[in-house]
């Protein structure tokens, strides 16, 4: 884990200070971890793609691979 409730992350409900987000380094093991249970869902406004899993039509966790940051950045619903 890189990063979790630490000052400087954006705001907002879903957010790291609010426990629903984690950092994540960017392995291969995790990669293909990611890749192999989620879905490519949609590319974020600041260039990371989303990979989700839903579950009885909600979402339930997304991945955003920061590729520039060397992490992933996981939002947990």
């Amino acid at each position: 884990m890189t990063g979790g409730t630490e000052t400087g992350h954006a705001g907002g409900t879903y957010s790291h200070w609010n426990g629903y987000k984690v950092d994540i380094s960017r392995t291969s093991c995790v990669t293909n971890y990611i890749q192999g249970h989620a879905k490519k869902h949609h590319k974020r406004r600041d260039g990371a793609w989303v990979w989700r899993v839903t579950s009885g039509g909600k979402t339930v966790v997304d991945y955003a691979d920061e590729r520039w940051a060397n992490h992933w950045d996981i939002t947990y619903y």
